[in-house]
């Protein structure tokens, strides 16, 4: 379900509408509307604990942001800002399906939303929290984000159990294959990625020359399902009919989404079978 409610989502930071929104609001540059818009939901909040939710992002790039962006916009604008600029992007990728269609798959996926779990997951819980949206694209997107950032959280917490720390998460993801530039404009310094490779080869994870090692993607695999058993209950409540029929009702929006996510994005999300 993640690879089809994920696309819903994403296109918050790759769609041009989504751009224009924030800087309408005063929020030029990529990462003011990005950590204003995925922070929002917390309040005014100073770096410190975006940098613990948000995991990956070395502290001076997020305090370079935080505070500073909710003296451009109020959290609440920055809200409306993320809200309307999906709901756009939305409208223009989906625009030859049926409201009824649309309307269909918002209320089966805030059902599974209303259903997620939200202790120890603060992006989750702060999302689940907002008021409800009044359209079919404006609750489906909203569903889509609480989702989306319930399953991060609980991924978060599984890398964290497993004594990963953001920075060797990030070469782990590199040494998979990720493409390097998409991670390394979080903020790490070369020494920092240096030092992080040198610790999982030490742990076993990668061989001398940076290779995974089958001990480490066994290691990694347990995080990967250890995420996927953290985030099944919303599907679980929604029920096997209800998770089929949303699945083929997400399809098409799904595809969609991924005409403008760039297919080496830093989220790592497989294009949909053919």
């Amino acid at each position: 379900m993640w690879t089809h409610f994920e696309p819903v989502h994403a296109i918050t930071y790759f769609h041009t509408r989504s751009r224009a929104a924030y800087e309408a609001v005063g929020l030029r540059g990529y990462w003011r509307g990005y950590f204003a818009g995925r922070a929002a939901p917390l309040g005014a909040v100073e770096a410190a604990p975006v940098v613990a939710a948000f995991f990956t992002f070395a502290p001076p790039m997020v305090a370079r942001a935080l505070p500073a962006v909710w003296q451009l916009a109020t959290p609440a604008e920055a809200l409306r800002a993320r809200l309307t600029g999906a709901v756009q992007a939305l409208a223009e990728l989906t625009y030859e399906l049926p409201e009824g269609h649309l309307a269909e798959a918002a209320e089966l996926l805030e059902t599974a939303a209303r259903a997620a779990r939200t202790a120890g997951r603060v992006l989750g819980a702060a999302n689940a929290a907002l008021p409800a949206a009044e359209y079919p694209l404006a609750r489906l997107w909203q569903a889509a984000t609480t989702l989306r950032e319930h399953r991060g959280d609980g991924h978060v917490a599984a890398l964290v159990a497993a004594n990963l720390d953001p920075v060797e998460t990030l070469a782990w993801k590199v040494a998979e294959g990720m493409p390097e530039v998409n991670l390394l404009g979080r903020g790490w310094s070369e020494q920092e990625w240096q030092a992080a490779t040198g610790r999982l080869v030490e742990r076993g994870w990668l061989t001398g020359d940076g290779k995974p090692t089958e001990h480490g993607r066994a290691a990694f695999r347990t995080v990967e399902d250890a995420t996927d058993v953290a985030a099944l209950h919303p599907w679980e409540a929604l029920g096997a009919d209800g998770t089929d029929r949303l699945r083929e009702l997400l399809e098409p929006v799904a595809r969609a989404g991924h005409t403008v996510i760039p297919p080496d994005s830093p989220i790592g999300l497989p294009q949909l079978p053919a």
